[in-house]
């Protein structure tokens, strides 16, 4: 019975990610990153990796949202601000100090319950109106953190724990990644699996027809709810994560930036794939850290590079706006879509020959018999 079982996994394993190149290639990229750690890389390279494994999940999170069931939404950050907030007064010393591996999923069950709130208003306007009423939630939640100093502390911010305090410091950013590493591979098949299911499908059909959805006996209110809360939870776990990583919370937790952050990834990766996003997180985190902030660049004594963090948004727009019209469909889609193709032409040139061989065969029998 387990040599059964075991042959089956294999057999699953040579026929779903072996033989399809785009997930090979994933794979591949997977156990690259796996043992990265093992190689002498310095921590910052661990902790740009570990904080762009943590937006990968933030915006997968919105691509579930709005590539899947087209509820535009520009208020994100008030979901990843719930879960930062959660996790911090949660865990407080001061205020209830429950442990950290309980703080996590209480401060995502936060971030559905604001969301299943927000929802209902929500879903009683669309398109562009939608994306006006979502992006001030963040707006009025900044604000009621500033006002109820006494809880929030303000601009000063929530502390939050590490994850592994019982480790030195080099140790502690290797922990890190393996475990925001992991979280994003189980968030990323759990998300693929919902956009891809019978669910995701319900997603879709609203997306392409909410009237026919409704003609069709789809209670729209209900799905619509439901990838709310969805994206919302996985939403509250890139703050969570992002809370114990930076040691805090505070008032950029809620930043509207960080929902034009998730658009911008999404859209450079590919909106409706969910594996686009992640792949772009990791080349935006590399442009910002590696590209814009660390070369020391001048030209006739003017500085060019390391630019102020300021422009950093305006040179990822730009980016964008370049990729876009180079590859509309996103960088993710465009590299799968060659894979397959690739994998076609070769499918055509092995078959060829046995196909016109059993053809030939079959030919000659027929004017014999």
């Amino acid at each position: 019975m387990v040599t059964t079982f075991l042959r089956n996994i294999y057999r699953s394993f040579l026929t779903d990610i072996i033989d399809v190149p785009s997930r090979l290639l994933a794979l591949m990229l997977f156990l690259l990153l796996l043992v990265l750690p093992l190689a002498p890389v310095g921590q910052y390279i661990l902790y740009t990796l570990t904080y762009a494994y943590i937006l990968a999940i933030f915006a997968a999170s919105w691509d579930l949202l709005v590539g899947r069931s087209g509820q535009i939404s520009l208020g994100h950050a008030l979901f990843f601000g719930i879960g930062a907030y959660g996790t911090a007064f949660l865990g407080s010393r001061d205020l209830l100090g429950l442990q950290l591996w309980l703080t996590i999923p209480l401060a995502m069950l936060m971030g559905v319950l604001v969301a299943l709130i927000v929802g209902f208003p929500c879903l009683r306007v669309r398109g562009p109106y939608l994306a006006l009423v979502t992006m001030a939630f963040p707006l009025i939640a900044s604000s009621l953190v500033l006002f109820f100093k006494p809880i929030t502390r303000g601009e000063e911010g929530l502390g939050a724990r590490a994850f592994f305090p019982f480790l030195e410091i080099s140790q502690q950013r290797i922990a890190e990644y393996f475990l925001t590493l992991l979280l994003l591979l189980v968030s990323g098949i759990v998300m693929y699996k919902v956009a891809n299911s019978r669910i995701g499908i319900v997603f879709v059909s609203i997306l392409d027809d909410e009237l026919g959805s409704k003609a069709c006996g789809i209670n729209v209110t209900k799905y619509k709810l439901l990838a709310f809360a969805v994206s919302a939870l996985f939403a509250a776990l890139a703050g969570a994560l992002s809370a114990h990583f930076i040691r805090g919370a505070g008032v950029s937790s809620l930043q509207v930036t960080l929902s034009f952050l998730a658009v911008i990834i999404t859209i450079l990766g590919g909106i409706g794939t969910i594996y686009g996003p992640i792949a772009a997180a990791l080349i935006l985190q590399t442009l910002d850290r590696y590209v814009l902030s660390i070369p020391k660049i001048s030209i006739l004594g003017v500085k060019i590079l390391p630019l102020a963090q300021d422009w950093h948004m305006l040179i990822f727009i730009i980016v964008v706006v370049l990729f876009i019209i180079k590859w509309p469909r996103g960088i993710a889609r465009f590299v799968t879509d060659k894979l397959t193709d690739l994998s076609e032409e070769r499918e055509i040139e092995e078959r060829g020959p046995h196909i016109w061989k059993k053809y030939k065969r079959k030919k000659e029998s027929t004017h014999e018999g």
